[in-house]
């Protein structure tokens, strides 16, 4: 019986325990922070825009900044989680944007808050690849869908927080300590909650992955313990046809993300993020400012945009109970041809009425697709000694794509106005969910080990040498 998998599989066998609900607590409030720290950008600009500080092309270097460190961050994480672990690397990225948001807040000038939003760019994107990476591969097949949505569902709450909070804290301490205290709080947060990781265990199956079996069953034997203990009832055995056979330890190089069917999967997540980031960042950002530029104030502009935003949580909560009620390709797929549909309709709003009211069901659905794409869809695509560097290559090509986005948006607001920025948005979408209709794959119901087996793909594996894996 291979090692590996038979961690897999009891893992599988596991009811939701303390021991997962501390890790989503845990890692929750980390993805909290991260998307606080995140979605403070379009509030700060906003107040920087009307204090002259910036102008629509400080503003896309802003932004774009954001979404540089978010690719550094996104690949230096799936390097990171899958060579020293997960539990390291989201430690390592929590400090680093921790760190940079507060000295952010003591900014002298815009150059100086476009460079230091960089680096706070860079822990941001790693905390999200290994935190959805890491749940992922504590949870049986049976719960994934609707706990990773759920982990989503708390990070996922940040946007109206940090907008709500930006409507109490920017008035009552003025145009220059207003948006400095934003990143004073994020900062002070991620210390905090450093602190309070420390005690996380490692990823079983990743342990697994390594060969390092004994820690694995270590950690796997307290949970079996607790379990037994709490429903007063013995574990069934793990029975050896339940059990994936595959080569023991082997390993995948990073090279083989371009190789069979690993390619198929590698080219599926960088569409589905593509469409994801240039929609969630174009729309998020870019709101608050184009409700300056239309005459309105920025305490209307700023309480609209909180509105909207509730959307945000409330569409992530809609994602949780229904994921796993779908085949998730053809749900994705669904999901993109709405988004594009409303985006379009809700450039056409001209009273503040309908702006809200569809504005708000835009973000709910785009929200509901986040959930879906990163939370979900694409960390379950790969095989574990393969899945940081998989989704962040992904994760990190995505954003790429959306680094020049801000420049675009920028260009067609200044030229052609706020309707055909939502237009383009809609025909990206509706490109990328042809995509995902073509070449999509089902990960619904299966675990794991299943769907990272690489049948009729074993060129793929490379020989069990440390030093090779990632080459």
């Amino acid at each position: 019986m291979n090692k590996q998998n038979d961690i897999g599989a009891r893992l599988e066998r596991l009811p939701m325990t303390r021991w997962h609900y501390t890790l989503f607590w845990l890692l929750g409030f980390g993805l909290l922070i991260d998307g606080f720290d995140n979605y403070i950008g379009g509030i700060v600009l906003a107040q920087l825009e009307e204090t002259g500080w910036t102008n629509n092309y400080l503003s896309a270097a802003f932004s774009s900044s954001t979404l540089i460190g978010l690719f550094i961050g996104s690949l230096l994480a799936g390097f990171m989680g899958d060579y020293f672990g997960r539990r390291s690397a989201f430690q390592i990225n929590l400090l680093l944007f921790g760190i940079a948001s507060i000295a952010a807040a003591f900014s002298t000038n815009m150059i100086m808050l476009i460079i230091l939003r960089g680096i706070i760019g860079i822990g941001l994107g790693a905390e999200i690849v290994i935190c959805f990476a890491t749940f992922t591969e504590f949870l049986p097949q049976k719960h994934r869908g609707k706990w990773v949505a759920r982990l989503s569902l708390i990070g996922n709450t940040a946007p109206p927080i940090a907008t709500a909070v930006g409507f109490i804290v920017m008035p009552l301490l003025g145009s220059e300590y207003g948006w400095r205290s934003l990143f004073m709080i994020a900062g002070v947060a991620a210390i905090a909650l450093w602190f309070a990781r420390k005690t996380l265990p490692e990823s079983p199956r990743w342990l697994a992955s390594r060969g390092r079996y004994e820690e694995a069953d270590a950690i796997l034997k307290e949970v079996e313990k607790q379990v037994e203990k709490k429903n007063g009832m013995k574990l069934e055995s793990i029975k050896h046809e339940e059990v994936l056979e595959h080569t023991e330890d082997a390993k995948l190089r990073f090279a083989s993300l371009f190789k069979g069917s690993l390619l198929k999967r590698t080219i599926l997540g960088i569409c589905v993020l593509i469409g994801m980031n240039i929609s969630l960042y174009t729309v998020t950002t870019w709101i608050p400012i184009i409700f300056v530029q239309s005459g309105i104030s920025i305490s209307d502009s700023i309480l609209m945009t909180t509105i909207i935003l509730l959307g945000a949580p409330l569409g992530v909560l809609l994602a949780s109970i229904i994921i796993d009620k779908f085949p998730r390709k053809w749900f994705g797929v669904s999901l993109l041809v709405i988004i594009a549909t409303l985006a379009c309709v809700y450039a056409m709003q001209t009273t503040e009425l309908m702006i809200v009211t569809v504005g708000f069901f835009l973000i709910l659905f785009l929200y509901v697709y986040v959930c879906f794409a990163s939370a979900v869809y694409v960390p379950e695509l790969w095989p574990t000694e393969a899945r940081t560097r998989g989704t962040g290559f992904c994760t990190a090509i995505g954003r790429a794509v959306a680094i020049s986005t801000p420049f675009g948006v920028a260009w067609i607001l200044t030229n052609f106005g706020s309707f055909a920025v939502f237009a383009t948005i809609g025909t990206i979408l509706v490109l990328v969910a042809v995509v995902l209709a073509f070449i999509g794959i089902e990960t619904r119901g299966k675990s794991l080990e299943e769907i990272g087996e690489l049948e009729g793909d074993k060129e793929l594996l490379a020989e069990n040498d440390k030093k090779d894996i990632y080459v």
